[in-house]
């Protein structure tokens, strides 16, 4: 007999974790190893039981959902992330994928589809909620447009964390002193960096202060030439 998928939850809500640890033990396949009420506290438990999954909830208090998934990604890419969450709109989902996340799924829909969208993830598939479906074309319309160039990237596809780290930047930080402020490591504010660049298609740590101040993320200094 094979070992079980092993799975943390991260939630707030102590009932609704105590409801998806029943569906998910319903298959003698998958075990639960693992439970956590903040973003942090799931960090930890990852590191503590090294799961084969996550499932996290958008709203984490301390460290976000998605900034936590971006984490994860980052330091232990092999295991998977289902966002499961309330939030329907285009934005939260394209933020899910660009973390990394292998699923979306909404949670009025986790006792219907939550085993499924495991089972296919854990094939190596990718399981988007059926009622978000339609919105992945508008994502990909939304990567092809900033790919080609046109124009600056729009502030809602960069994720919390990455407008916290170009913030950072613009105040003039290190890589070590953003991650000692973020809690996160020298590598991982490099990583972060990498992917902001990428999106903005820029080259130099220059551009990132110029495109903070275009975007208002230090009002108190926009009227100064850069």
């Amino acid at each position: 007999m094979s070992n079980p998928y092993r799975i943390i939850l991260a939630d707030d809500q102590a009932m609704f974790r105590r409801g998806i640890r029943r569906i998910i033990q319903e298959s003698a396949d998958l075990e639960v190893v693992g439970e956590a009420a903040d973003g942090l506290q799931l960090l930890r438990s990852i590191r503590e039981s090294l799961p084969d999954m996550v499932i996290t909830d958008v709203s984490l208090p301390h460290l976000r959902g998605l900034e936590a998934t971006e984490e994860i990604k980052t330091a232990f890419p092999q295991i998977k992330v289902i966002i499961l969450t309330l939030h329907k709109n285009k934005e939260y989902l394209h933020h899910a994928l660009s973390a990394g996340a292998e699923g979306y799924l909404l949670k009025e829909d986790s006792d219907i589809e939550l085993v499924s969208a495991i089972n296919t993830i854990r094939q190596g598939g990718i399981y988007i909620s059926r009622l978000l479906a339609s919105q992945l074309k508008a994502i990909f319309l939304d990567r092809k447009r900033i790919e080609e160039g046109q124009g600056l990237v729009p502030a809602e596809l960069l994720s919390t964390r990455e407008r916290e780290i170009i913030k950072l930047v613009a105040e003039g930080k290190s890589s070590k002193e953003i991650g000692g402020l973020l809690y996160i490591s020298d590598r991982t504010v490099h990583h972060h960096r990498a992917k902001i660049m990428k999106k903005l298609n820029v080259n130099r740590t220059a551009d990132l202060v110029k495109y903070a101040f275009q975007k208002g993320y230090l009002p108190e200094l926009r009227e100064q030439s850069i």
